[in-house]
């Protein structure tokens, strides 16, 4: 049976009562879903000087209805519509149903963690140790990269997807 879209869901990390995506760098699954905006606002001196940050949410599938999410890829949709900002994936070093290490601060790049921006499903990033059955559960860190001297943008979102087949 098919796995509804509406039960695979991203959740800050930060911890079990974290609702703050600014504090979502990492630690314990939060029980607050991830909204549309991860990254706070740039400052004109974040601007100016050029910005990377980092944020840690979770992917869980929560379908009771299917035996598990095989072949499951990360990629991100649509980049950022700014030719001054990026978003890059990379899956958390901790792995399937495990708690990442938080970093020191937002600005702190994950230890062992490779990020690119695949743009198709075809060249997506694997989650690790699929199946994924129901209520199972990855990091995987987004980076924003700001360059030095970005022009202003009243929105600047992007879309983040991850897909497979059902058993």
């Amino acid at each position: 049976m098919p796995i509804s879209n509406a039960n695979l869901k991203w959740y800050l990390s930060g911890g079990g009562s974290n609702t703050d995506p600014n504090a979502s760098i990492g630690g314990a699954r939060s029980s607050t879903q991830a909204g549309s905006n991860l990254f706070d606002t740039v400052t004109g001196d974040e601007s100016a000087a050029g910005d990377t940050e980092y944020r840690l949410v979770y992917f869980r599938n929560e379908d009771s209805d299917s035996d598990g999410l095989i072949s499951p890829v990360a990629w991100v949709l649509s980049n950022t519509p700014s030719a001054d900002t990026t978003i890059a994936i990379g899956m958390a070093a901790a792995g399937k149903n495990s708690t990442e290490s938080a970093v020191a601060n937002e600005n702190t790049a994950p230890a062992g963690v490779s990020f690119s921006s695949p743009a198709s499903k075809g060249a997506g990033i694997a989650l690790p140790s699929a199946p994924y059955a129901q209520n199972d559960y990855v990091g995987v860190w987004f980076r924003r990269t700001v360059t030095a001297g970005a022009a202003s943008a009243a929105s600047d979102p992007a879309t983040v997807r991850v897909e497979g087949d059902t058993i």
